[in-house]
């Protein structure tokens, strides 16, 4: 017994009984188009493979034992060799020459989208973070506020409440070892529930606003990224529940300066750039949403940008002097004590 070779066969026959009509095949070659799968000699088609292996032959003829031959490869063309492509560097008399970084800043005018008019309004009906102004100038407290004293769930119902005593605790938190209890008082429990129904140990004035730290008046921190196309820089500051009629967008050719206000923690992020190139800024824009303030900042000269800014000489010093007074300065605390167990 041996095997024939024709397409769509595949049946082993004995010599002695082949004749003209023994074997149905395939005279054409196949063809694989649009996920349809069939033979040119005939018009069934099947988008499975397995249908397609099945199809019957179209054509009678004799069994062959003649293995095809391979059509060879074509031989592999010589590729060029691979070289990195790195755009032309601006001649000498297409640069500008590079403004002062204490150029006048000019405001850009934002755009915001509809989500975050909507979502603005009703932050502002709700009073969610939207702060009040009395005829004074002074911020109102809104009823409902919690104290912001640890350990005190007294909320804010009127003048009258600021001549109640706060019972509150003046320490700090501490988780070790499955154990949750205060650094004032050390009760220390394993329930978290009872850890934050513990009563206070000290007694005080209620405190209704969050004190500034005069350190890092900076607080609210936020993510922010870049990218760059061929005739504009785009900057985008990740953030939300922002307030967008507070929220600043200035420049100069050589530098960003950015502000995004958040009422209801009363605090800013700041970001003061030294830009690598120069911009346009009568073609720059700004774009607020709901979850990002996105700058897009025209260029002004035909080049890449390396990097998004120039790390200023002022901020280097200062992070230094931070970083060694942090290391200096900063007090050791004990939060092993455990001689009441």
């Amino acid at each position: 017994m041996v095997i024939c070779y024709n397409k769509g066969c595949g049946k082993e026959f004995a010599v002695d009984e082949n004749n003209p009509e023994a074997c149905v095949y395939h005279p054409g070659v196949p063809i694989f188009h649009d996920a349809y799968k069939g033979w040119s000699c005939c018009k069934k088609q099947t988008t499975d493979f397995t249908e397609f292996l099945n199809i019957s032959g179209c054509t009678k003829s004799r069994h062959s034992d003649v293995k095809p031959q391979e059509v060879p490869k074509p031989p592999k063309a010589d590729l060029p060799e691979m070289t990195s492509y790195r755009p032309p560097l601006p001649k000498e008399e297409e640069l500008k020459p590079r403004p002062s970084f204490d150029s006048p800043l000019e405001t850009i005018t934002p755009t915001l989208s509809p989500s975050l008019k909507k979502e603005f309004e009703e932050r502002k009906q709700q009073g969610e973070g939207i702060e009040q102004i009395n005829e004074d100038g002074d911020e109102e407290i809104r009823i409902g506020t919690q104290c912001k004293n640890k350990g005190c769930k007294q909320e804010y119902l009127g003048p009258h409440v600021n001549e109640w005593e706060c019972i509150h605790h003046p320490g700090v938190a501490i988780f070790h070892e499955g154990l949750k209890y205060w650094s004032c008082c050390k009760r220390k429990t394993t329930d978290f529930q009872a850890f934050l129904d513990q009563a206070g140990c000290e007694s005080g004035s209620h405190v209704w606003k969050k004190k500034k730290d005069t350190d890092d008046p900076n607080k609210c921190v936020c993510r922010y990224d870049w990218h760059q196309t061929g005739g504009q820089v785009v900057v985008a500051i990740y953030c939300k529940n922002y307030d967008p009629h507070r929220t600043i967008v200035k420049a100069n050719p050589i530098r960003l300066k950015a502000s995004v206000f958040f009422p209801k923690e009363n605090s800013s992020f700041n970001l003061d750039l030294e830009l690598r190139g120069i911009i346009d800024v009568k073609a720059s824009s700004v774009t607020m949403t709901p979850t990002k303030v996105e700058i897009c900042m025209k260029k002004a000269e035909p080049m890449s940008w390396a990097k998004l800014d120039i790390p200023r000489v002022s901020e280097s010093i200062d992070l230094a002097e931070s970083t060694k007074k942090l290391t200096v300065e900063q007090p050791k605390v004990d939060v092993l004590d455990l001689s009441d167990l």
